[in-house]
């Protein structure tokens, strides 16, 4: 196993344990008496919808990248990023929108958590799209399939594993 491979996978792992503390976190403090939860921002649906996309575009880029296919690697990995920067974007558009209705983050528990929640998924996005501008650029340079690979294939995991984060973030924010 790639030494690379190795980090993202331990690296995944720290993220779960912080997500997860964050879930306990949350489950924990809604039952206080303080705790009033904020509407929820119809973007919400969408970004979703356009993190599902990146995935996907992600996705598309690394059977490409195994069937030595530069052309889909290239649409798969322009696709995936747009769709990122799109679900960011979409993310800010929430945020303003709720304070624009005065839900700001020291309102109330919920309100900050929501905040909370929201921006370290986003930091962690922002993380993938680091590796994924590294991955691209070398795509753009004329490296050749079998070079980026594996590049690909992590970036590709990491993507999938912020969408399932998002989906339960997502479910958590929803349905409590």
């Amino acid at each position: 196993m790639p030494t690379v491979k190795l980090g993202l996978i331990v690296f995944l792992a720290v993220v779960t344990v912080v997500f997860s503390l964050l879930v306990a976190a949350y489950t924990h403090r809604m039952t206080l008496a303080d705790w009033r939860p904020l509407p929820e921002p119809w973007l919400l649906w969408p970004n979703t919808a356009i993190l599902i996309l990146s995935s996907v575009g992600l996705q598309w880029a690394r059977v490409a990248a195994n069937r030595g296919r530069i052309d889909g690697v290239r649409v798969g990995l322009l696709a995936g990023g747009g769709f990122a920067f799109a679900f960011l974007a979409g993310q800010l558009l929430a945020w303003q929108q709720l304070a624009a209705l005065g839900y700001f983050a020291a309102t109330n528990p919920a309100n900050a958590f929501f905040y909370l929640i929201t921006a370290l998924h986003g930091l962690h996005l922002l993380g993938g799209l680091v590796a994924w501008g590294r991955t691209t650029a070398k795509m753009w340079r004329g490296s050749e399939v079998a070079e980026l690979r594996l590049s690909v294939e992590l970036c590709a995991v990491y993507w999938h594993f912020l969408l399932l984060v998002w989906l339960v973030l997502f479910g958590l924010l929803l349905f409590t």
